[in-house]
């Protein structure tokens, strides 16, 4: 089994709903967004998936989020735009991208600095 890992970024405001902090009031991230997939098996010329593939695919996912405040984005409109949901979206954007590729979709890793992540792994 290979796993195949790409990273990007984009900058965001969010406030957390019911929070009970000072996460409460608007504030901004600069986001890391790590994408790995699974390939059981490479193609003729010895790739899983061609990293520029995967950073497409990723760039377009997060293209819809960089300088939002992603409460007023949808899904986050209707749910906390925490750094776990935002991973399940990520994830899930990018299971749908992928479609019939061999590359599946293993876990998104994101951080919002230096000292906080969240990793949403997909089933098995």
């Amino acid at each position: 089994m290979y796993e195949i890992e790409v990273t990007d970024h984009f900058s965001a405001a969010h406030r957390l709903r019911d929070q009970g902090s000072e996460c409460e009031k608007i504030h901004g991230h600069n986001w890391f967004v790590t994408v790995v997939v699974r390939c059981s098996d490479l193609d003729a010329i010895g790739l899983g998936i061609d990293f520029k593939v995967l950073r497409t695919h990723l760039a377009h996912v997060i293209a819809g989020l960089d300088h939002m405040l992603l409460n007023d984005v949808p899904p986050f409109d209707g749910i906390n735009p925490s750094t776990e949901n935002l991973a399940r979206f990520v994830f899930e954007r990018m299971r749908e991208r992928l479609g019939s590729s061999p590359a599946r979709m293993h876990r998104v890793r994101i951080s919002e600095g230096p000292n906080t992540a969240a990793t949403y792994v997909g089933e098995p």
